[in-house]
């Protein structure tokens, strides 16, 4: 048996008006158009729905046992669709970012609360983590999308550039770096260096430009916030992208650009392959690229 909502609202208007015309008017149809509704419900029912008569139409025994049901439905189907109205209007929603740290603490707070405040009906989530982990979490559908660097396997990932994060030197005030006019990348494998840890996105763009340049990795860590520590404390130097720069910009810390080719980390929007994203997400999606030019500035 199949009924569609068009014959369960015609079967509730006659139910409540107990009048052909006066349902039909309700329903916005000709009478003959209804009252041919109420026939094909009641012929895919298999039984009569409504006694009626010159005068009166009431339902059968049959009929009040459709009525409750067909009232339960219908509140329900109503508010599927002002549910599916919200979350395209963006009253209703939620969307998970994965983030890398320094993006999470960084670019997107600032963002994120734009966002929150244009469309409070909305719930966010952020997970910040290092690059295989979120990652992860966009290919596994944990989160709807990703801010990150690529890895090597990429699959089921499609990748749209956002920004190539540029490499600084940052040294004590009175470290013999901090009054060079041109530093080369080269020229750091002398010193002392404070490194964060393989797993980030930071440490393999490094591993990978250094190359064959002799390094002297002194400590190895995984919060920026420790870098900062180490550095001001004299026991090295370390080189990080632009986005993390708020970390160090204090007053016994001096912030150098390398010479030469630039070093950068390209950064892209991750989401998962041959997906739509919900609404919601999308409109984060898009203003997140809408700002793609500040992540510099942070």
């Amino acid at each position: 048996m199949n009924l569609s909502s068009r014959q369960l609202r015609a079967f509730v208007a006659l139910a409540d008006e107990k009048h052909f015309t006066r349902a039909a008017q309700r329903c916005h149809l000709t009478q003959p158009a209804f009252s041919a509704l109420i026939r094909a419900l009641e012929e895919s029912a298999g039984v009569r729905l409504f006694d009626r008569n010159t005068r009166n139409v009431e339902l059968t025994a049959e009929g009040r046992v459709l009525d409750a049901s067909a009232r339960r439905l219908l509140g329900e189907f109503d508010l599927v669709v002002e549910d599916l109205r919200d979350h395209a209007a963006r009253r209703r929603g939620h969307v998970t970012v994965a983030a890398l740290p320094s993006l999470a603490a960084g670019w997107l707070p600032g963002l994120l609360a734009q966002f929150h405040q244009d469309y409070p009906g909305i719930t966010l989530q952020l997970r910040d983590a290092l690059l295989d982990p979120c990652l992860d979490l966009v290919q596994s559908g944990a989160a709807d999308f990703a801010v990150a660097a690529q890895r090597a396997d990429m699959s089921d990932l499609d990748s749209e550039f956002l920004h190539a994060d540029r490499f600084f030197l940052v040294c004590r005030k009175d470290h013999p770096l901090a009054t060079r006019d041109r530093i080369r990348l080269r020229d750091l494998g002398r010193w002392p260096m404070i490194q964060l840890a393989r797993g980030s996105s930071v440490r393999r763009h490094l591993d990978d430009a250094m190359g064959a340049i002799p390094a002297q990795p002194l400590l190895e860590v995984e919060h920026l916030a420790t870098v900062t520590g180490l550095v001001s404390a004299g026991l090295g130097i370390t080189i990080v992208p632009a986005m993390t720069l708020f970390h160090f910009r204090r007053g016994d810390l001096v912030i150098k650009p390398l010479a030469g080719k630039a070093l950068t980390r390209p950064l892209y929007l991750v989401r998962r392959q041959g997906r739509t994203l919900s609404t919601a997400a999308q409109t984060l999606y898009d203003l997140l690229k809408e700002h793609r030019g500040q992540i510099g500035e942070a």
